[in-house]
């Protein structure tokens, strides 16, 4: 039988100004039916570029040329209007990185899935049942309860189950998961990608996982392919990718390659003291008594699963929702701000304003003293980047704005809520480093938080561990990944460790 998927000589290139960009350079593959197969590379390497032709989702200034580009036997190229429909409600299925963004805030979740369904042919009066029967099919915990529930009231993981109920709700021949993970805890992470795997044995389908996380990749896939700049540098199984392809895993004890821990600037002098703070959404408590201090100069790392209430409780910290309890900020600013690193810069970012308009009018709103020129010039961005808007830019690039944006005033903390989980190992040792290089500079104070512990060990002076709404551990860092105290805390460890060593187990 022939392969599900076939991708011959495939180019995607992108036409800006006048110039012609050539993201994907004649790549070649095939997906067998039942199947996983995962691609993987850096930020920029083309691999959503690979998503978009496959879905034909492609902007208009992109130019698709390939010798075969076949799902279940359909010339993708060939296909337009009704046809093309057909395909897209059928036979593909697509779940993307940030399950908050492609989730509808408007509408409850078993509303979405049942016009999933309703799509799919099946009669209204029957599409609300078929959508809580997949999100029993994910594993959901009380489908029925959940279906009536809005996105912004479930978990990173509960919403990623979510999407792969909705892309599933048509049987598809072909998933694919463009970085689905990347914002997700260790045991999220294993559930949804266990959870695609047991589904994929009992439905047939093939998937294509897209990521940059390669012991992720080589844990659950079959087969994987290496982009490096447009091009397949390699294709390998997943047990001989350590070996053939020339990849190391980051191990624990920390990303980038710098010699020493952070500088602590000063020691006992309070920017940020939080006492007894609670927060609840009716009934539901999302923080539950939390007290905790952050010092000048100091870096406090906030970890634990998916759902524990982190953001909730950043941004009471931040002022930016009533609670119970106290906040005291000592700020050289009345009032106080409380600057945001968020992960994923796209959403905080305005796509109509060059980055010199986006760093202009954060100093002026924050009543800066420095140009953008040299706040550019302070977060590494080069002078030509100032005329750029955001699409224009990469990756690493738009985080490098948004963190240039949050020194725009005199703010003393700055929550980076997993500013860092969205890219790649090179990417993620780059901005860290500057993150610690800026506190060193300006003695700022960071709430870093995060599901990606080798980040947290990379930059954190203290960890605060959050589970089920409270603090339940606070120490050194050095104290809680040597001699953790708290059973979750050490569970949290275990899990991480398990996530690196999957791909060689």
């Amino acid at each position: 039988m022939s392969a599900l998927v076939q991708v011959k000589s495939l180019e995607v290139a992108y036409r800006s100004r006048g110039q012609r960009v050539r993201a994907v350079d004649g790549i070649s593959f095939e997906i067998e039916r039942g199947q996983l197969f995962g691609l993987i590379g850096e930020s920029g390497s083309g691999k959503s570029s690979v998503a978009m032709a496959l879905t034909r989702y492609a902007s208009r200034n992109a130019e698709i040329h390939a010798e075969r580009l076949r799902v279940a036997g359909q010339d993708l190229l060939a296909l337009h209007g009704t046809a093309l429909r057909e395909y897209r409600r059928n036979d593909i299925g697509v779940v993307y990185q940030e399950p908050g963004r492609a989730l509808n805030p408007t509408a409850t979740v078993g509303a979405q899935i049942a016009e999933a369904h309703r799509l799919g042919g099946v009669a209204k009066s029957r599409a609300q049942k078929a959508a809580v029967r997949s999100l029993a099919e994910v594993g959901m915990p009380n489908p029925q309860a959940v279906a009536y529930r809005y996105p912004h009231e479930l978990s990173g993981g509960q919403q990623q189950r979510a999407m792969v109920a909705m892309a599933l709700a048509n049987r598809p021949q072909l998933l694919i998961l463009d970085e689905p993970t990347t914002g997700l805890d260790p045991h999220a992470q294993a559930d949804v990608l266990s959870l695609v795997k047991r589904l994929q044995r009992e439905l047939g389908f093939a998937t294509l996982l897209i990521s940059h996380d390669l012991p992720t990749v080589a844990a659950y896939c079959d087969r994987l392919a290496v982009l490096e700049r447009g091009r397949i540098v390699d294709t390998v199984s997943s047990h001989a990718i350590a070996a053939t392809a020339g990849f190391s895993i980051a191990p624990l004890e920390g990303l980038g390659h710098r010699a020493a821990a952070p500088h602590r600037f000063s020691r006992g002098e309070r920017v940020l003291v939080a006492s007894k703070v609670t927060k609840k959404f009716g009934s539901f408590v999302a923080v539950n008594d939390v007290s905790l201090h952050i010092d000048r100069g100091e870096t406090l790392a906030l970890v634990g699963e998916s759902g524990c209430g982190k953001t909730t409780l950043a941004r009471a910290l931040a002022g930016l929702t009533t609670h119970e309890g106290s906040v005291t900020i000592n700020a050289p600013t009345s009032p106080p701000p409380v600057q945001f690193v968020f992960q994923s810069p796209e959403s905080s970012l305005n796509p109509r304003r060059t980055v010199a308009q986006t760093l202009g009018r954060a100093i002026e709103l924050l009543h800066g003293d420095r140009s953008p020129e040299q706040l550019a010039a302070s977060t590494g961005l080069s002078a030509d980047t100032l005329a750029k808007l955001p699409h224009q830019l990469s990756g690493g690039q738009k985080q490098r704005v948004a963190i240039a944006r949050a020194f725009a005033g005199r703010s003393s903390v700055i929550v980076c809520d997993e500013t860092t989980s969205a890219l790649d190992t090179r990417l993620r040792a780059t901005i860290l480093d500057l993150l610690i290089e800026l506190q060193e500079r300006t003695a700022v104070s960071y709430l870093f938080i995060s599901h990606d512990l080798t980040a947290v060990q990379r930059i954190a002076h203290r960890v605060a561990v959050m589970q089920n709404a409270r603090l339940v551990e606070t120490a050194a860092a050095s104290a809680i990944f040597e001699r953790p105290q708290h059973p979750y805390t050490q569970r949290l460890l275990a899990a991480a460790a398990a996530a690196r060593g999957r791909n060689t187990g």
